[in-house]
């Protein structure tokens, strides 16, 4: 099949799966495609065990491996997604809790890591530098997956502020570091400019302050053309290109993309549309970028549903995944407890920003895709399959137990 036959695929299925969650299990969008995609793909392995003469089961997986998921969301839907989800958070809000989002977007992907890492590396017998690599593609939120989920859930302003803007962060940090460790892990198999300790420094400000400036000078230039501007589809084409060109740029000149998008977005999402688009623009502005952000969350979680076939399974690797689940959680627990102890003194904080922020913290696609560029070793099955564990269990039982969580905690709980 050629991309386009592809991508027909997947947007007729997309719009299946949605439709069956619409009218039988009425789970939110994203989470309950997945789900439905998730079972066919179940049905598909069980009719193959039955029959499998049909060969039904290396047809599809065959095809779920030339998708190509890798490249599809770090290449593609990746920065559009995250663009679109940066456009509605707002620069005076992220201001307020900018101190909480930084540091949990750096010192909690730190700790996160190496607790994951050293952990897993203990209890698993997996390699140090291997597990570290781990612990990195498993330690972001995955951006996509916190709004989708954040749109349902209702939570406060400041805390939905404060899970938005970090989880739009520290996936960005979290693919330099793990760009750092697979240079490390993997020097054969894979870029080795971060194989030293200074490399590593060099590789950090180039991709995570480059992206950063990169963004916000395209965001600016945009900016300043829509000012002069008064056409809404040139203005809302002018934002396409943004994100789709100044993604590409980036990663042509070795920046951080995902860093690149959610400050592009933020530039556009607050000064662009406070001072540099009429009111007929921002209307259209912000309806187009809602539907392509779910477009793409439908698809990329029909992907994640699909990529089931990609997994080769086995009764360890699946225990690896459960303790993988317990791991990661009490890792995202430090990552989110260390800053706050951190601020406290300086700022107050609702009880209940601990636990919603830990439990509310969803892997997603991004961890997926980073594992499956890894380079082919004995320890890959393993990494697969207790990410992709790990990821369903995160967007499936978190994403859908986030919501009561935060009305049974209370929308205005006592300070700590």
């Amino acid at each position: 099949m050629n991309e386009l036959q592809i991508a027909s695929l997947l947007i007729v299925l997309a719009g299946v799966f949605g439709s069956i969650n619409y009218l039988v299990f009425k789970l939110p969008s994203a989470i309950g495609i997945l789900v439905v995609a998730l079972l066919a793909s179940i049905a598909i392995m069980a009719a193959d065990a039955f029959y499998p003469a049909f060969g039904v089961r290396e047809t599809v997986r065959g095809f779920v491996i030339d998708l190509e998921f890798s490249s599809a969301l770090l290449e593609g839907m990746l920065g559009l997604l995250l663009f679109a989800g940066a456009l509605h958070v707002k620069l005076g809000d992220l201001r307020q809790q900018a101190w909480i989002v930084v540091l949990m977007a750096t010192i909690g992907v730190g700790l996160s890591t190496a607790i994951v890492g050293s952990t897993i590396a203990f209890a698993l017998g997996v390699p140090l530098m291997i597990a570290l690599v781990f612990g990195a593609l498993i330690s972001p939120t995955d951006p996509v997956a916190v709004l989708g989920v954040l749109r349902e859930a209702n939570l406060r302003k400041e805390l939905e502020t404060k899970i938005a803007g970090e989880s739009l962060f520290n996936d960005g940090v979290a693919y330099v570091v793990f760009l750092i460790l697979v240079g490390i892990a993997f020097p054969s198999g894979h870029d080795t400019h971060g194989s030293s300790l200074s490399d590593a420094f060099l590789l950090f400000g180039q991709e995570a302050f480059g992206g950063a400036a990169l963004g916000g000078i395209l965001g600016y230039v945009t900016f300043a053309v829509m000012r002069r501007i008064d056409d809404y589809p040139l203005e809302v084409l002018l934002s396409l290109g943004l994100a789709f060109g100044g993604y590409q740029l980036a990663t042509y000149f070795h920046l951080s993309g995902p860093i690149f998008a959610v400050v592009a977005g933020l530039f556009i999402g607050d000064v662009g549309v406070k001072y540099g688009m009429s009111e007929i623009t921002r209307k259209y502005l912000d309806a187009f970028w809602s539907l392509i952000d779910e477009i793409l969350n439908a698809i990329l979680f029909l992907l994640i549903g699909v990529e089931v076939f990609a997994v080769a399974f086995s009764i360890d690797a699946l225990w690896g995944g459960v303790l993988a689940i317990v791991v990661a959680l009490f890792g995202r627990l430090v990552a989110v407890s260390v800053p706050i102890l951190m601020i406290k003194p300086f700022q107050s904080f609702p009880r209940d920003v601990i636990p919603i922020m830990t439990w509310g913290g969803l892997k997603g696609g991004i961890s997926v895709a980073l594992v499956l560029t890894l380079p082919d070793s004995e320890w890959k099955p393993l990494l697969l399959t207790m990410t992709y564990v790990v990821v369903l269990f995160s967007i499936i039982v978190q994403g859908l137990t986030i919501a009561p969580l935060a009305r049974r905690l209370g929308r205005t709980p006592d300070l700590l």
